[in-house]
């Protein structure tokens, strides 16, 4: 089995903080998104393989591990790579730590219908099927759910909470969208509203088999909105730039403005200044509670200068200049 190192997909360095990977990690999913990308299967491998590597690496427990991981690799490495490397070794590990023992479990799940997919056969070697028992009363440990991470933090075997992170674009968190799931025999819709922001938890309830209690457990999907190319977001608000000529800012006019419901025309006074800005009421993102009201959107403003005037053009400035 090939390893894989999650850093060089990334393009971090080993000793990189969360803020570093979580950057690294929202530029290359931006650029390689299947919604950037429609058709094109290398940039699809490309995005799972980033969302791979993000999980991992985000996770304190699984980076711990997975270093581990990797300081054996390299040793085998070193010595030649005589024999085979003993992956079953770490199939059946778990990572140490202090505090609440941690385990790993599979959920019974099958036919996650996601962005994403399933992870990669090395994902679900190191981290899909390994476990350990948990202490008594208490215990904190991930799951799968198709690939995909599901973490729980119990208190008691019967009450068990679990998530599964979700991401999706601007777009669907602007319109809203859903999921369908299908867990332990049922098709399960799920839909995540218009305006959800990242950190929206979605509550599905009883979604997910107990195997404590023989009944069935709440799952929630944690939304990640993913950073978009034409607007920036705070709130219910957007921010987006516009470009206009020279003219146009000395003269007045119309320009387009791209919102997320499509573009429309927005009148440019007479002398409007590089760097200003325009509210536009209404045209940001919907409030989640209230989805008929929405926040607004912010144009700023950008002056395209003319790189080169005509003799004419050039006599009419100085004219304009002396006067």
């Amino acid at each position: 089995m090939e390893y894989k190192d999650y850093y060089k997909i990334l393009g971090v360095q080993k000793t990189a903080n969360q803020d570093d990977i979580k950057k690294a990690y929202r530029k290359l999913a931006m650029k390689y998104h299947p919604d950037h990308n429609p058709g094109d299967k290398v940039s699809e491998e490309k995005f799972k393989d980033i969302n791979e590597a993000y999980q991992v690496l985000s996770d304190k427990e699984q980076r711990s591990r997975y270093d581990q991981l990797g300081a054996s690799y390299s040793q085998w490495q070193q010595t030649g790579g005589r024999g085979d490397f003993n992956w079953n070794d770490w199939f059946t590990r778990t990572s140490s730590g202090q505090g609440p023992q941690s385990y790993t479990t599979r959920v019974d799940a099958e036919n996650m219908d996601d962005v994403f997919g399933g992870f990669s056969d090395f994902f679900n070697m190191i981290f899909g099927q390994s476990a350990r028992p948990n202490r008594p009363g208490q215990s904190q440990g991930q799951g799968r759910v198709q690939g995909q991470r599901t973490s729980y933090t119990t208190r008691a075997p019967s009450q068990r909470k679990l998530e599964k992170p979700v991401q999706i674009s601007f777009q669907e968190a602007y319109h809203g969208t859903e999921r369908m799931l299908q867990m332990d025999g049922r098709r399960l819709r799920v839909k995540i509203p218009a305006g959800a922001k990242t950190g929206t938890r979605v509550r599905m309830a009883n979604a997910v088999a107990s195997q404590d209690s023989g009944g069935y457990s709440d799952l929630y999907l944690v939304v990640e909105v993913l950073p978009d190319q034409h607007f920036e977001r705070k709130g219910d608000d957007l921010s987006t730039e516009i470009t206009i000529d020279l003219y146009t800012a000395v003269l007045g006019g119309q320009a387009d403005v791209t919102t997320p419901d499509g573009k429309v025309l927005l009148t440019i006074p007479a002398g409007t200044q590089p760097g200003q800005t325009f509210r536009l009421s209404g045209r940001g993102m919907p409030k989640m509670r209230t989805p008929k009201e929405h926040g607004d959107l912010y144009v700023k403003v950008k002056v395209q200068l003319p790189r080169q005037l005509s003799k004419k053009q050039q006599d009419l400035f100085e004219q304009i200049k002396n006067s």
